[in-house]
């Protein structure tokens, strides 16, 4: 598989905001909400508080899109899946109720609802520029060239070959920002290094969804209750198999 990836030297930064704006006007996102991010390294940071202090270290960010993504788990109707062909973690309006269980279950508060479509939203690359042979908008706005994009293979090495010709000190090492317990493997990684690393949370994920999922051992279903909690796990199912259906005849048709 040829997974896509974004690599993030937040060294870089300097806090224009152009990737968030661009990401924005792209992706249609609501007054008020926002696909990407940049944090600080004084206080965590937030895309609404005011300008940050000069001596403070950006740390640009978006969906990290997990090879072992929580959100997968919280979805009860199949509308969050992985893209075959490219491991990108993408939502299907089309089978999303707007249930919010994937919204807690993310470690990097990513998602959110869409405030006019009533359904989840979260970054999705720019898939509609990737079909177009365009780099996410993030990436292409960049006055810095902080971000960089593209196969898993290659991508590490294409940007140590721009690191040469620029004169910067290439990379020396990968900084994987996860939970403190949870591995999430994310496909958003940062550069030499970065800060902060101790934000994202640990997933939240409803139990009906862990125990259709296997999340949790079978002593701890008995004592809940496995009856009622039978009855609403095969509705889950037979929710998600006849929404998966959907999905394929419309792939076909």
């Amino acid at each position: 598989m040829s997974r896509l990836q974004m690599l993030i030297d937040s060294s870089r930064c300097i806090d224009c905001k152009a990737c968030m704006m661009a990401c924005k006007i792209a992706n249609h996102v609501p007054a008020g909400q926002w696909r990407n991010w940049i944090k600080n390294s004084h206080s965590g940071g937030d895309a609404a508080l005011p300008p940050r202090p000069i001596e403070a270290h950006y740390q640009p960010g978006g969906c990290m899109h997990c090879a072992e993504a929580p959100c997968l788990l919280a979805c009860p109707t199949g509308a969050t899946y992985r893209h075959k062909t490219t491991g990108v973690v993408l939502v299907d309006r089309g089978l999303c109720i707007g249930c919010g269980n994937c919204i807690p279950a993310c470690p990097y508060g990513a998602r959110f609802r869409h405030a006019n479509l009533n359904v989840v939203d979260k970054c999705d690359y720019c898939m509609a520029r990737l079909e177009q042979g365009l780099l996410p908008a993030c990436v292409d706005t960049c006055p810095t060239k902080a971000r960089s994009f593209g196969l898993e293979e290659t991508l590490k090495k294409n940007v140590n070959t721009r690191f040469i010709k620029e004169g910067a000190t290439p990379i020396q090492a990968l900084v994987v920002v996860e939970p403190p317990l949870t591995k999430t493997h994310p496909n958003l990684n940062y550069i030499n290094e970065t800060a902060q690393k101790d934000w994202p949370s640990e997933p939240e994920i409803p139990l009906p969804m862990r125990l259709m999922s296997g999340f949790l051992s079978t002593t701890l279903y008995l004592t809940v209750g496995a009856a009622a909690l039978g009855a609403g796990l095969m509705g889950l199912t037979q929710l998600r198999e006849r929404r998966a259906e959907k999905k394929e005849r419309g792939h076909e048709s």
